[in-house]
């Protein structure tokens, strides 16, 4: 399973430090939804996560400094970049840090974006635009695209479903893959990255990937398994360029994630760029 060793860029830190951030609401998300383990609940450290990844032949990682809010109580956190950095610190060799997008904090936040590359040494951005309600051709984004190409970083945004419902304020689905185009048309500089899959809206996504040379689709957060044929498809033929290996940790396991990928029977060419080659070419990472 491991004959190539993986690039994961889509992962979130799930030490004691970082949980005591999180509302307590956000438990039933993953358990009651996405059915995470006991044992991952209860807190990995980085030592555990790095066992974990190991274990599935993934070599390094790409952590999230999240930025998730701002509307509700059950919403409002934020992972310092410091907390990132931190991990980083620790282990250069296997992580690299992504710094959240909030695109209501304006100027402020994209400030906070440059200090990120260029001080702290993270290696791209991060948004989801469901917890904002504003989708990704929203003018508000436009600044922090703006600054990702000035910086040379790419940017993910989760596009697809949203996959948060809480009661007391459901999140709307604004990530449409098709809001990706007025983006890409504005910004033909920008690495722009669709995450998640896009499902339901997966042909939409693979159609914006096709069309732009500078749009590619994160497959993370949905299990490998139940991937649409299309995508699986596109992944082993003419989009074999334009996607990059995800999980979304916690939300699926690194080693079932693994299997589930080798069992799809991806030719080893077209393997070893999802895994790896896209994302080291993507964001300029020495192999």
């Amino acid at each position: 399973m491991n004959d190539v060793k993986a690039i994961d860029t889509v992962v979130n830190l799930f030490t004691d430090e970082v949980e005591a951030l999180r509302p307590a609401s956000r438990k039933q998300f993953y358990q009651g939804k996405m059915k995470v383990s006991d044992d991952t609940m209860a807190g990995v450290s980085l030592e555990e996560m790095l066992r974990r990844m190991d274990a599935a032949g993934i070599e390094k990682s790409f952590l999230i400094a999240a930025k998730n809010g701002p509307v509700g109580p059950a919403a409002c956190y934020r992972i310092p970049l410091e907390m990132v950095a931190r991990a980083v610190e620790a282990h250069p060799d296997r992580f690299y840090g992504l710094a959240g997008v909030d695109p209501t904090e304006g100027m402020a936040g994209v400030r906070e974006l440059e200090y990120a590359v260029k001080e702290l040494g993270f290696i791209g951005a991060h948004s989801y635009p469901h917890w904002f309600e504003l989708a990704p051709n929203h003018a508000r984004y436009y600044p922090f695209y703006a600054k990702c190409v000035e910086l040379d970083v790419p940017i993910q945004l989760q596009v697809g479903q949203s996959m948060i419902y809480d009661p007391t304020y459901p999140r709307r689905s604004v990530g449409r893959p098709i809001t990706l185009d007025d983006v890409a048309c504005d910004f033909p500089e920008l690495k722009l990255i669709g995450i998640h899959v896009g499902i339901p809206w997966t042909d939409e996504m693979i159609a914006m990937a096709w069309k732009h040379k500078n749009v590619f689709i994160g497959l993370d957060a949905h299990s490998p398994k139940y991937w649409p044929d299309s995508m699986v498809h596109y992944i082993k033929s003419f989009g074999q360029d334009k996607v990059l290996f995800g999980t979304d940790f916690p939300v699926l396991d690194f080693e079932r994630t693994r299997r589930e990928v080798e069992d799809l029977g991806i030719p080893d060419g077209a393997k070893r760029k999802f895994l790896r080659d896209n994302a080291i070419r993507l964001y300029g990472l020495d192999d």
